[in-house]
């Protein structure tokens, strides 16, 4: 039961809030409208004064929903806006800290896989896609997460997913190479091997000749084999960039190591990759198997031995284990054995 005073208070509580988070909507919307590229300097040093005047929760939702509604939309965005818009949070993530990229990162993989899994015939995969690819671009993400889209594509293979692949890889497949040439390669080997074995199942295979083309060109680093490829834009922002991120934010530790796994399943585990969110590495780490192989150890030795183990504060199974298998081991190779195991 709540007393009526009470339940008007937090009414009017209520009612402060929904008034203030409507009015940081409409600056944060006025700010993201106004957004280019010879503005961006002013633009970025006013959200981060939002910042600082307003709770990081409420700025990283109403700045990830604006820019999602800017730039996710059923026609293709032009790809120098998506771009500055990607800027712009690349600059915050730097600057003011790494959870605005990792909210803004968590929403856009989230909506780009429920978009994969549903068969709409707008643009807003691709919108999303470039996204996930300028958010590499401007090093707030990872290759590790790039290539785990990838792989994901590569192993449906429709044609839905190759002009995905296509696209993905025009924008960021020589950045790819540049930082894990080994797992490109494998990449393209299982790409070609899936065409092979799917030849049959396409109407459109000049699309898919297209695509292994485009992958060999990656491969042989030539760029010219590659339609529309202009790394001139991308370039030219970064070094904008370069001159808005404070020093001591920029370099490649704000990086988020991220997989898609742990992306899509943030809610459930939680999201190790924020300082100060809470995670549960129950799903990570297998524990049945190393306990019951401690407890095997411990078994064998005498009891002396664990009255010793005791004696030396030896307070967990793990110790107990390996003071166990020090005591009664015949030479180092045989410690060295028993400790493996």
């Amino acid at each position: 039961y709540i007393p009526p005073q009470v339940r008007k208070a937090q009414e009017t509580l209520d009612d402060k809030k929904r008034e203030e988070l409507g009015r940081l909507k409409k600056m944060v919307n006025g700010l993201i409208n106004r957004l280019s590229e010879p503005n961006l300097s002013s633009i970025s040093g006013q959200m981060e004064e939002l910042y600082m005047s307003n709770s990081r929760k409420d700025m990283n939702e109403t700045l990830t929903d604006t820019l999602m509604n800017a730039c996710v939309t059923a026609v293709a965005m032009p790809a120098r806006l998506l771009m500055e818009h990607v800027l712009l949070v690349s600059i915050l993530h730097h600057n003011v800290g790494i959870e605005v990229g990792a909210h803004f990162l968590e929403a856009v993989v989230k909506k780009f896989d429920e978009l994969c899994k549903s068969d709409g015939e707008g643009k807003e995969c691709e919108n999303l896609l470039a996204l996930i690819a300028h958010l590499y671009n401007f090093h707030v993400v990872h290759s590790l997460l790039i290539f785990d889209i990838l792989r994901k594509l590569v192993s449906t293979f429709s044609e839905k997913e190759i002009e995905l692949i296509l696209f993905l890889l025009k924008n960021v497949g020589f950045s790819l190479r540049k930082d894990d040439a080994l797992a490109l390669k494998e990449l393209i080997t299982e790409a070609q091997r899936k065409a092979n074995s799917a030849e049959k199942k396409f109407q459109d295979q000049a699309r898919v000749r297209f695509m292994l083309e485009t992958m060999l060109a990656l491969r042989n680093n030539d760029m010219r084999k590659i339609p529309g490829y202009d790394p001139e834009p991308v370039e030219k922002l970064r070094k904008l960039q370069r001159t808005l991120v404070h020093s001591s934010g920029s370099g490649k530790d704000t990086q988020l190591r991220v997989s898609l796994e742990s992306l899509l399943s943030a809610d459930r585990v939680g999201r190790w990759w924020i300082v100060g969110s809470s995670w549960s590495g129950v799903p990570m780490i297998n524990d049945t198997q190393s306990k019951t192989q401690e407890k095997l150890h411990i078994g064998k030795v005498s009891s002396k031995i664990l009255d010793l183990a005791r004696k030396q504060r030896m307070n967990t199974d793990i110790r107990r284990s390996i003071f166990c298998v020090l005591m009664t081991s015949e030479d180092f190779l045989d410690a060295f054995e028993k400790l493996l195991k």
